[in-house]
């Protein structure tokens, strides 16, 4: 169990977290035909188009209501509704997920009330499903944003059910922020070869994956089809991957006593396991597929390969609390010490089972001077971590939300017994690059036989 500490100084010097809106904008993306709509200024969108184009390398539809001092003062309810309108004209979507920003939640708009007399009065929005999540970006980081977009799109697309009309074969997997899409791909893959049908939401494996389509759209490509939505209360059981998803998962069964499972994490040999059992135990099948056999087999393989250079290695992370205890916990399996962790949300319950003593409430800056007085060997964290790596001279291994100075950011998987496999290999060949010159203190100096005193240095052999 690990202490949570919060440093008390008076600015933070190098961001770490990003904003709960932004988080709440990448869930709705995973909505087919979706626009993310942020109820705020054009600056807080500006802000956050620029680091979802960044780390995806692709147009993103994100809109604004475009607050100005008056519509700030008076109410924003006109700016939405005009919004929705242009969007309806330009785009047409099927979806619009509206996320307020710190603007509007200072103020203190009833946005909820207001969307429901515009929604009631204009008939001829209809067409489109409109919700709205409270997001301030003073409250939480990208996974809270994340969290409270997908509990808001459950609480106004799925209908309460008083009776199970249960299709056995159906199971909902809730995806966390945490996964990139080739994350969820993955997960997506390994409940279809137990005979199950996933309804993910969302689904940014087919949205943010990186394709070229045949057809422009101002709306998202790809990503769970609303209609799917209404049916998640026929599925047998709900796989939420993430704590941050535990809420969702309990909404749903409060309203269609779908039961639940939340795995905190599906990276590493025992998690997998885990997530596997509990796939056989839901289709009946009692040997898995012998692609499932064969692709344990590799992951053992490689951590047996893996473990002589992670073994002792002390990690320095810093990320958002799942995907923070998610790769930790793969990485203390084969030996090495978490030496320093920061996270950017105090709203987790993951603390609790992290593998270290403490965990810090904080910046980039906390982890540059935590992983210096704990001589930490590697870093994991997102892209902006590159000065840290480059202050302590040490390697950084780019985690999480942004990463904007490689390609291929959403191609990378760390869950499943493939994707566990592909990140000790990862880590393996990075402790690999780090070339150790061994110097004369690291053995001991010898002391100089008497005999050999007095003889001069260029003769001695």
């Amino acid at each position: 169990m690990a202490t949570l500490v919060h440093p008390k100084r008076a600015l933070s010097t190098m961001p770490l977290k990003s904003s709960a809106p932004l988080g709440a904008a990448l869930a709705y993306l995973g909505i087919e035909k979706a626009v993310p709509l942020f109820h705020g200024s054009q600056g807080c969108t500006a802000f956050a188009m620029v680091h979802l184009v960044r780390h995806f390398k692709e147009a993103v539809p994100l809109q604004t209501t475009a607050m100005n001092e008056v519509s700030t003062i008076l109410g924003g309810a006109d700016q939405i509704e005009e919004a929705i309108e242009n969007l309806r004209k330009k785009a047409d979507p099927k979806f619009i997920g509206i996320a307020s920003t710190a603007l509007t939640e200072t103020r203190g708009e009833d946005v909820p009330g207001e969307l429901k007399e515009i929604l009631n009065r204009r008939t001829d929005f209809a067409g489109t499903r409109v919700v709205y999540a409270s997001t301030p970006d003073f409250d939480g980081a990208l996974q809270d944003g994340w969290a409270k977009a997908v509990e808001a799109i459950i609480d106004a697309l799925l209908p309460h059910q008083h009776e199970r009309d249960t299709d056995l074969r159906q199971v909902n997997l809730l995806t966390g922020s945490h996964l990139t899409p080739a994350d969820v791909e993955e997960l997506s893959r390994l409940v279809r070869f137990f005979g199950l049908t996933p309804v993910i939401l969302p689904d940014i494996s087919t949205s943010l994956d990186g394709h070229v389509s045949d057809d422009w759209s101002g709306a998202s490509l790809g990503g769970t089809p609303v209609e799917d939505i209404a049916r998640i209360g026929r599925s047998a059981y709900t796989l939420a991957i993430g704590n941050q998803m535990e809420r969702a998962a309990r909404l749903i069964e409060d309203r269609a006593l779908v039961p639940y499972r939340v795995f905190p994490t599906v990276t590493g040999l025992k998690p997998t396991d885990a997530f596997v059992r509990t796939l056989m135990a839901l289709s009946g099948v009692q040997d898995p597929p012998l692609a499932i056999k064969r692709d344990r087999a590799r992951l053992m393989d490689a951590a047996l390969d893996a473990h002589f250079h992670i073994g002792d290695v002390k990690v320095a992370i810093g990320a958002d609390p799942d995907l923070m205890f998610s790769l930790s916990h793969a990485l203390t399996s084969l030996g090495a010490k978490i030496v320093t962790a920061v996270t950017t949300s105090q709203h987790s319950s993951v603390f609790d089972h992290m593998p270290c003593d403490e965990v810090i409430l904080g910046d980039l800056g906390d982890l540059e001077r935590s992983a210096r007085a704990n001589a930490a060997d590697i870093v994991l964290t997102h892209s902006h971590g590159r000065h840290v790596s480059a202050a302590l001279d040490k390697p950084l291994m780019r985690v999480g939300f942004p990463i904007f100075d490689r390609i291929g950011a959403q191609d990378v998987c760390r869950v499943g017994y493939r994707g566990s496999r592909a990140f000790y290999y990862e880590i393996a060949n990075i402790m690999q690059a780090q070339h150790h010159r061994a110097q004369p203190q690291d053995f001991g100096a010898a002391p100089i036989p008497e005999e050999f005193e007095h003889v001069p240095h260029a003769t001695r052999h």
